[in-house]
């Protein structure tokens, strides 16, 4: 009788789990999918939950109010979870409140393992290594975004249709309300060449829309092929030459450095979508002087106009500041007169709130809170209503729809406009990565409602 030798089993070491809460602008969600990718090769793998991770990233962002408070409710969750999680968690806060408070947030929260700067996430693998060993690593106050994009791989990402490419970094313009040139550091634009590897690889995978992001990301000045400065809008007709990316659209721009030649482009380059997101801030110039914005109400109006005399059918977008210090009824009655001239397709708008180590901050004649609400309910209804007309304005209207997902019921599918807009169309579930004609039945206040023209194969 032979004796049947049976191989030990060999024990699978579980896979690591990451969880990435992300806060802010797109450039975070695009940063936060840079830090999964520079992970994956260590093991780690994608979880919905932080209670399910042995990694929990918070990627951060300044720009609102009490942001750095509403990261700390959050660490405070996290190290509750920590300390009754068998074999521990590593918790990390990247991103801006970790550039502007890295100190204080080690010494606040003992729960942190480590804190990184937005320009150097490239490094969480050597940092994770580190901190196995001891705690309090913390990295990024120096501003070297090439460093970081050189560091990086071709992004992996999803399989999704649509997608975010970052092109530019930091910013000039020191606003006196903002602290993005102090935590994101100078411009600085990635050369043309990287650019469009990435997009090459973003389009092999079946990438048909990807949007430029930058802080100023008109003022992009990467190093083109033949070793000057490119405009973004070279850049915008290189990225339509790869075979399958359909549609190219850009954040956030600054009226200061909106181009003829980009201006042009809109006109003349089909890809490049007619929704523009354009931020003011103020109609007010008194309002704008203050904010440093080295631009007037008038030379807003005269963009406009030339942007919509090369392509009439632009949608725009803006960001809006009410109750900055000294404003004035007269200085709020200005920006809603702004509003009333463009007729924006949607906007984004705020209360002033101070950030520290910005000029803003220590300014006179602060708003006091229930005026400034009062200005902000006033100019929301106003754009509500302006975002309302338009979408309903596109009932009647075919537009050509990238369909990215399905929708909540049977066969339903979810599509991206020309302008952005959601739209919800029956019986197109089979037409997920494909741009079809929709006949538009109805707009609603953040979406729209179509069908097919005909039945898609």
């Amino acid at each position: 009788m032979t004796e049947t030798l049976v191989p030990p089993k060999v024990r699978q070491a579980a896979p690591k789990r990451l969880f990435i809460k992300t806060y802010g602008c797109q450039m975070n969600v695009y940063d936060s999918e840079r830090m999964a990718d520079v992970l994956r090769p260590l093991g780690y793998a994608p979880t919905d939950t932080a209670e399910d991770a042995d990694f929990v990233i918070l990627n951060t962002c300044h720009i609102r109010e009490k942001a750095a408070e509403k990261v700390y409710s959050e660490l405070g969750k996290l190290r509750v979870l920590k300390e009754g999680r068998e074999g521990g968690m590593t918790i990390a806060v990247a991103g801006c409140v970790a550039q502007a408070e890295g100190e204080e947030i080690m010494r606040r929260q003992p729960a942190v393992d480590l804190v990184v700067g937005p320009q150097a996430y490239h490094q969480l693998p050597e940092l994770l290594t580190r901190t196995a060993r001891a705690r309090g690593e913390r990295i990024g106050a120096d501003f070297a975004p090439n460093e970081k994009f050189d560091a990086l791989q071709v992004p992996r990402g999803g399989d999704g249709v649509t997608a975010f490419l970052t092109v530019q970094e930091g910013c000039d313009k020191f606003c006196t309300f903002c602290v993005v040139p102090y935590t994101r550091g100078a411009e600085w634009s990635r050369p043309v060449a990287d650019v469009l590897t990435e997009a090459r690889e973003l389009a092999a995978r079946g990438v048909r829309e990807v949007t430029l992001l930058g802080q100023n990301v008109n003022a992009y000045d990467g190093e083109g092929p033949d070793g000057k400065p490119s405009t973004l809008a070279r850049l915008a007709y290189a990225l339509a030459e790869i075979p399958g990316l359909d549609r190219i659209r850009y954040t956030t721009s600054h009226p200061n450095d909106m181009s003829d030649d980009l201006i042009a482009a809109h006109g003349e380059l089909d890809a490049l979508m007619p929704y523009l997101h354009l931020p003011v801030q103020s109609g007010s110039d008194r309002i704008l002087r203050l904010m440093n914005r080295k631009h007037g109400r008038q030379k807003y109006f005269d963009l406009i106009d030339r942007i919509r005399a090369a392509r009439p059918d632009m949608a725009l977008s803006g960001d809006f500041i009410v109750g900055f210090p000294g404003e004035t009824d007269a200085d709020f009655e200005a920006t809603m007169d702004l509003v009333r001239r463009v007729n924006y397709a949607s906007a984004f708008s705020f209360m002033y709130s101070p950030r520290p180590g910005t000029p803003a901050a220590t300014m006179a004649a602060q708003v006091p809170d229930d005026v400034s609400r009062a200005r902000l309910h006033a100019l929301q209804a106003l754009l509500t209503e302006q975002q309302v007309a338009f979408n309903a304005a596109q009932a009647g209207r075919t537009l050509p729809v990238l369909f990215e997902r399905k929708g909540r019921h049977g066969a339903q599918a979810i599509g991206r406009s020309p302008y952005l807009q959601s739209v919800h169309v029956e019986d197109a579930d089979h037409l997920i990565g494909r741009i079809v004609p929709v006949e538009i039945e109805r707009g609603q206040q953040n979406s729209l409602t179509g069908r097919l023209q005909q039945k898609a194969a």
